[in-house]
């Protein structure tokens, strides 16, 4: 969602932000108003029919935005089309009006843009080829018959498979490229390396993979709740400016302090696993080896990743939530939510899991230096302060391709940089 020039200051700003919040209020709250009698269609002065289309967008809202134009260009080719255009973020009585008809449709009023017309609810927005062409031809249909018309099947393009469409890659490789970042996780290659450091004094390359494995899976099925917890929370919120601007600002200070760590690792305010955390991941991983038989072996290697996923959380806290709320921002579809979560978390497991393997290959213990983990932190902390300055000033430029591009290349450079004026040191 764009921000308005000026819409950040002042009492006027603060007005529309208590006003936001409390309609999103109202609209998880308010009981299902009755359902109210509304004219789908009417007839016009030559006795033709006029179909009716209420559309509700916000001006925060990235698919709104792209939407607008589409549904206003659509409105004037088709003057049987009767257009109701409604902004929700400064208007009140339009969240009202949203939530009343929404709710005698049986619907939620939780998601923008909203299509209602003909007895249906329909929330989302694609593109004009794709989306806007199946509501006109709905509305047409629903002109020709005067009834309710089937709904039309939307292709679904999931990450990776099906149709190749540059204007619908930017989220999927956004989704590749943070969760290759957030992968390199130093918090995670620490637990995993000690654990397997640990391990390889046992000369069992079956049980190292075995235990090396179980750990790696149930820390994905772990970051997975994490940011399902994350995406619930801000489908709940919905598309609020104030959001977006919270999850800018913690992902400046999260990115802040991981570049500090950069220059002074671990002074001051630090987001690492802090020594007394190391300590007692030390004693839960020795209670791994004195387990005799290989399911109590597997029993605590979960625990311990259950137990070090919690210590990594404030490591890991930023990529997460800036990426669910870009899900909540740029995807209407609650199922394509949570594929891509799944993608995402592939991607997070990867390198560890190819750490695992290395382990079990060469049966040699390595441990992340403090410079490759400065520098781990660097470049994530880079990359979250980019998010983090366009989730404040302008969110729906992270709907752009280059843009993606230019936040990792960006990110990279300045840490091969930095890599290289640390060696000259």
């Amino acid at each position: 969602m764009s921000r308005r020039a000026g819409a950040g200051s002042g009492p006027a700003a603060l007005r529309r932000c208590l006003s936001a919040f409390l309609a999103m209020v109202w609209l998880c709250l308010a009981p299902p108003a009755a359902a109210a009698p509304y004219a789908w269609t009417a007839t016009a002065a030559d006795g033709s029919t006029e179909v009716q289309l209420w559309f509700y967008w916000s001006k925060r809202c990235p698919h709104c935005l792209e939407a607008r134009p589409a549904v206003l260009a659509m409105a004037a080719r088709n003057p049987w089309l009767r257009l109701h255009d409604l902004e929700l973020t400064e208007h009140p009585d339009n969240v009202d009006r949203y939530v009343a008809m929404a709710a005698g449709l049986g619907q939620e009023a939780r998601s923008v843009p909203a299509f209602i017309y003909c007895g249906r609810m329909e929330v989302g927005w694609d593109r004009a080829g794709t989306s806007g062409a199946a509501l006109l031809a709905a509305l047409q249909a629903c002109r020709a018959g005067g009834a309710q018309p089937a709904p039309a099947a939307a292709p679904l393009r999931l990450p990776v498979l099906g149709e190749i469409d540059p204007d619908a890659w930017s989220l999927p490789l956004l989704t590749v490229l943070i969760a290759s970042l957030d992968a390199f996780n130093p918090c995670a290659f620490f637990v995993l390396l000690f654990l397997l450091s640990l391990l390889v004094h046992q000369h069992d390359r079956r049980r190292m993979l075995l235990i090396g494995g179980v750990f790696v899976a149930f820390s994905g099925l772990m970051y997975f709740a994490f940011m399902a917890a994350w995406l619930g929370l801000f489908r709940i919120m919905g598309s609020l400016p104030w959001v977006t601007a919270a999850a800018g600002a913690l992902a400046l200070f999260i990115g802040g302090v991981n570049v500090k760590d950069y220059f002074a690792f671990k002074q001051g305010l630090s987001l690492s696993i802090p020594a007394a955390r190391q300590a007692d991941i030390f004693a839960r991983g020795r209670r791994i080896l004195a387990a005799g038989s290989l399911p109590a072996m597997l029993a605590a290697a979960v625990f311990l990743a259950v137990a070090a996923n919690f210590y990594e959380l404030l490591c890991t806290a930023g990529f997460p939530m800036v990426y669910a709320r870009l899900l909540t921002l740029h995807v209407s579809d609650p199922a394509v939510h949570y594929l891509y979560l799944a993608l995402y978390n592939l991607i997070y497991v990867l390198p560890l899991l190819a750490i695992v393997l290395a382990f079990v290959h060469t049966m040699g213990a390595r441990r992340l230096s403090e410079r490759e983990g400065r520098l781990l932190k660097l470049m994530s902390g880079l990359m979250m302060l980019g998010l983090g300055v366009l989730l404040l000033a302008a969110p729906e430029r992270l709907n752009n391709v280059a843009v993606a591009f230019a936040l990792v290349a960006g990110a990279a450079g300045l840490t091969w940089l930095a890599a290289r004026l640390g060696r000259r040191d």
